[in-house]
């Protein structure tokens, strides 16, 4: 039992140091190692299935709508990059530059991808010439660098893993249209595979992507009450196609400039689920991403009755949901321990007095019910109704929490006294001035998260100046 004790002891409480609680899970659950290259890591098999499952999914909704997959090369020229002032600048200082190619220096430098916008429009400026061409509706799966100050597994990397889609079009009513499908599509894959709840608006416009004319999120809320953005789309309108030169000849033989988007989620999606699920026990998968759905656990590996029903039930099982079986010699308290870490929704546990009563023992790892099972059950159709349970008990596990540390402030001293003692999120109304959004930045330490478009209208004036709005902003920290 000392081992099984230990394991658990070595997570430490989220209560005590969140921090140190999301570290001690990405490690102790092997989703992740530190690498020796600064601010890397390094995705062990367990974490990186999370992350083919959620590529895996998504991947398919993209292709439902019409988006082909592409590969653009990992490297900027410094002459490409400085083509879109904002975006430059917006990016320079989380740049890495390549200076030398083995040991002769370079004419120019190089920069490895923080994100892809100038080289999808270097290509598309290449092969857009009539209205015939369009739309071109591209994603990319890849890695991106920047070079982060601060770094923590999965949240924020030198090197990431994401996907970016890049679209242009011939109007900027389909270039909206199409960053409003995509965030749908973001929407959806959080609440019904993540079982995560996310608030959809708009960023200001100090928040907004570098270069973009608009740029649209979904928000969600981790279990200390911080922010975390979850996956954001932008509308670049057509100030890519003129830094580029991106023109069509539209129905009627006249040049016209493209309008184009782009979109992205990444492998933060994976610390999302860590601090919006996990507890002092460890992981707790949403069953819909989970890497193995039920594990099948033999109490007596020794116990031939035992085994030989253990089998039976997982053959049973293994075609209709991913799933394993644990036939080592380890004590049942150390399977235990170890499953509750990784998050294993469903355990099925399997011991002589259990066949006595002719049935088998099923726990749920979200709340650590067990449910005695008969073996006269349709396991198949069991293992499929406790599995939906589970994904809708921690949706609204996730949502009471969200809404317990949401609030609403009318002028700055109810904002103050909030953070305070308090994270979470807070709506207020703002005006159009960045100067208020700056102040509050700067006087109360949050930073505004999005312009819900489920509008609140909590009061008629802006918190910092009074002036006259009927815009309501959410504000909160972040990661």
């Amino acid at each position: 039992m000392s081992n099984e004790k230990k394991i658990v002891k070595e997570i430490t409480s989220m209560d005590i140091d969140f921090a140190k609680w999301y570290t001690d899970i990405v490690r102790k659950a092997e989703l992740a190692e530190y690498s020796s290259i600064r601010g890397c890591m390094i995705i062990r098999p367990y974490g990186f299935k999370i992350w083919e499952n959620i590529q895996s999914y998504l991947d398919k909704q993209f292709k439902k709508t019409g988006h082909e997959n592409v590969y653009l090369p990992m490297f900027i020229s410094e002459s490409l990059l400085q083509k879109e002032s904002d975006h430059v600048e917006g990016f320079a200082p989380e740049a890495a530059w390549i200076t030398h190619g083995g040991s002769e220096k370079l004419n120019e430098r190089m920069c490895v991808r923080p994100t892809s916008e100038t080289l999808f429009c270097e290509h598309y400026s290449n092969i857009i010439e009539s209205y015939k061409d369009l739309p071109k509706l591209y994603n990319q799966w890849c890695s991106v660098v920047r070079w982060e100050k601060s770094t923590r597994p999965f949240l924020r990397t030198t090197e990431f893993l994401w996907q970016e889609g890049h679209t242009a079009h011939a109007t900027e009513e389909e270039a909206i249209e199409e960053v409003l499908k995509i965030l749908d599509i973001y929407e959806d894959f959080c609440k019904n595979i993540l079982a995560i709840p996310v608030i959809k608006g708009k960023k200001t416009d100090m928040e907004k992507f570098a270069g973009a004319k608009q740029t649209y999120t979904i928000e969600s809320m981790m279990h200390d009450g911080k922010a975390l953005q979850s996956g954001t789309t932008h509308n670049f309108s057509d100030i890519f196609s003129k830094a580029f030169d991106i023109k069509f000849t539209d129905k009627n033989g006249n040049h016209q400039y493209v309008y184009q988007t782009s979109w992205g989620i990444s492998t933060r999606l994976i610390g999302a689920i860590i601090m919006v699920h996990g507890d002092n026990k460890g992981l707790c998968m949403p069953p819909r991403i989970a890497p193995i759905q039920l594990i099948v656990v033999p109490i007596n590996t020794k116990d031939e009755n035992v085994m030989k029903k253990s089998r039976e039930i997982y053959n049973s099982l293994k075609d209709n949901f991913i799933c394993s079986i644990d036939e080592s010699n380890k004590s049942a308290g150390w399977k235990f321990n170890q499953y509750d870490m990784k998050g294993i929704p469903i355990r099925l546990e399997i011991g002589a007095r259990d066949l006595d009563k002719n049935s088998i023992t099923l726990y749920r790892r979200d709340n650590s019910e067990k449910i005695l099972i008969s073996l006269e059950s349709n396991l198949n159709e069991v293992v499929k109704e406790y599995l939906n349970k589970i994904h809708e008990g921690l949706y609204n596990k996730a949502l009471k929490s969200r809404d317990q540390k949401t609030y609403e402030a009318k002028t700055m001293d109810e904002l103050k006294e909030i953070y305070k003692s308090q994270t979470g999120f807070t709506k207020v109304m703002l005006c159009d001035d960045q100067e208020c959004e700056t102040n509050i930045k700067n006087e109360v330490g949050i930073t505004s998260r999005c312009i819900p478009f489920n509008q609140t209208k909590i009061h008629n004036k802006c918190i910092y100046c009074n002036k006259p709005t009927d815009k309501m902003v959410l504000f909160g920290k972040s990661y």
